[in-house]
């Protein structure tokens, strides 16, 4: 059986546990500043990158899921979208059930100051940048509808 370790955050050297509990299987981000490493190269959990340098949280994104039968587009879960600071690659994370709901709120408010060409590019890439008005989106996700978070 393979034995899965946890890390040290390449931000801010927070000991980072593999646990089986957090609703994602290939965690490479740490719960509580959300910075990433460029670990992967063509899919989650490879762990084939060249690069290891730290990916910075710019933005949150939800999940696309498809259509419902009815043909509207379902709301997926809620996920980190982080560009590598020495590569420029930009790749989306799930969020984990330990993530700090504070800082996920915190990156919201911080990816209002991305630059137009950066919101074109995940465009391009078919990455919606979360914005600031579906903010009770991810309250919702976050805390569950009747929660009284804000």
């Amino acid at each position: 059986m393979l034995k899965r370790k946890g890390f040290e955050c390449c931000n801010c050297g927070q000991s980072v546990p593999f646990s089986g509990f957090i609703g994602t299987e290939h965690r490479n981000h740490c719960p509580s500043c959300l910075w990433s490493k460029h670990v992967d190269l063509r899919s989650p959990g490879d762990r084939k990158a060249g690069c290891q340098a730290g990916m910075k949280p710019i933005g949150l994104t939800f999940k696309q899921e498809g259509t419902d039968r009815y043909g509207m587009p379902r709301q997926g879960e809620l996920m980190l979208i982080h560009e590598c600071a020495k590569c420029g690659k930009i790749s989306i994370n799930r969020i984990a059930g330990d993530d700090n709901p504070e800082e996920i709120l915190k990156i919201l408010e911080e990816s209002r100051r991305l630059s137009s060409e950066k919101r074109d590019r995940l465009k391009r890439n078919g990455i919606g940048v979360i914005l600031q008005g579906e903010r009770e989106k991810i309250i919702t996700q976050l805390f569950g509808r009747d929660s009284g978070k804000v």
